[in-house]
């Protein structure tokens, strides 16, 4: 199947300059590096850097960055560069929108699921997957191969579990006899509630509530490997990527995003569009837009002069002159590269 991608922008209201072949049709995506004559392509780099990679391209289509209309032309007469705000995300909206698929309900002979359990329309349950007792799942919502709903999960629409990932066992929370000094379980009664559009990557694991639900909402993405534990919020569009421990009755906010391997302690309060560095250990309060790492994590968002970074969070970068003194455009940043390139 081949799809013009003018055709796809205009559908979704993206604005957009085009230079080289007018109507290109492809019918393939591919990296800007291997990418062929059929293929759609991106480039979020400007400088010299998005230079050379559109330039050493053999997409039929690029979408680039508009700072890089008029450094950057087609390589070949089959060619079409696509200038907009922001490649990378422009790529992914063209196309969820082309592959977008509405699939059949379709369950695994080999899953099991409890009678107790309610599944809405379009969804996908793979071979293996168990949705245990009072169990809700939304529509349009894919459970892959493996996963194991064990009890009151109540899981949104349009969302993604990954194969081997368990939501809905007992959290870890133990009280010790003085007498004894055995350790005796907490009991959970409570359950899991998952919004909509959220992601839950492979070998994941999510405790149920104790005495308050384990929350996850709207459009948050957990990676691989992420714990969250018993009574833990997580606000919306949240990202914590690979090997993220969360403690009980943690509560984190919007749009916060934790790095790889990162630990946050339990009964703390994370505020909205934080970030949290790579194997950061917070073990108190972080107030809201803050930038935290180390071990103790400690705030070191005056010592941030990335852009991009903040964006992660969704934070707004430009009350900080530091930061607003690097927002340069693609012509000096090839000039300068230049001087850079003469002086070696």
């Amino acid at each position: 199947m081949q799809w013009n991608v003018e055709s796809a922008l205009t559908h979704l209201d993206i604005n957009y300059r085009t230079e080289g072949k007018g109507d290109k049709l492809v019918s393939g995506v591919a990296s800007v590096e291997e990418a062929t004559e059929r293929d759609l392509s991106f480039c979020s780099s400007d400088g010299k850097t998005g230079v050379q990679s559109i330039s050493n391209s053999r997409a039929g289509v690029i979408l680039c960055n508009k700072s890089m209309e008029g450094f950057v032309y087609p390589t070949a007469e089959y060619q079409l560069l696509i200038y907009v705000e922001n490649p990378r995300l422009v790529f992914i909206h063209v196309t969820n929108q082309i592959y977008k698929k509405r699939t059949q309900n379709k369950i695994s002979p080999h899953a099991i699921i409890s009678k107790t359990a309610q599944i809405g329309i379009n969804c996908l349950i793979g071979d293996h997957t168990i949705v245990g007792n009072n169990c809700r799942i939304g529509d349009n919502t894919i459970l892959y191969d493996g996963v194991n709903l064990v009890q009151n999960c109540i899981v949104g629409d349009n969302c993604i579990i990954q194969s081997g990932s368990t939501i809905g066992n007992d959290g870890f929370a133990f009280e010790r006899d003085p007498q004894t000094l055995e350790l005796e379980a907490f009991p959970h009664f409570r359950g899991v509630r998952i919004g909509k559009n959220v992601l839950i990557s492979s070998n994941c694991s999510v405790a149920r509530g104790s005495l308050s639900d384990t929350v996850i909402n709207d459009g948050t993405k957990l990676d691989g490997l992420v714990h969250v534990a018993h009574n833990v919020v997580l606000g919306i569009n949240c990202e914590l990527t690979a090997g993220t421990i969360i403690g009980g009755s943690t509560i984190v906010g919007d749009n916060t995003w934790l790095g790889l391997n990162c630990t946050l302690k339990n009964k703390i309060k994370v505020g909205k569009k934080v970030i949290v560095g790579c194997g950061a250990a917070v073990i108190h309060d972080v107030p809201d837009e803050d930038v935290v790492a180390g071990v103790p994590a400690k705030s070191i968002r005056h010592k941030v002069n990335s852009t991009q970074l903040f964006l992660m969070a969704g934070q707004q970068a430009t009350n900080d002159s530091s930061i607003e003194g690097l927002k340069i455009s693609a012509e000096e940043s090839y000039r300068l590269e230049q001087q850079q390139q003469i002086i070696r």
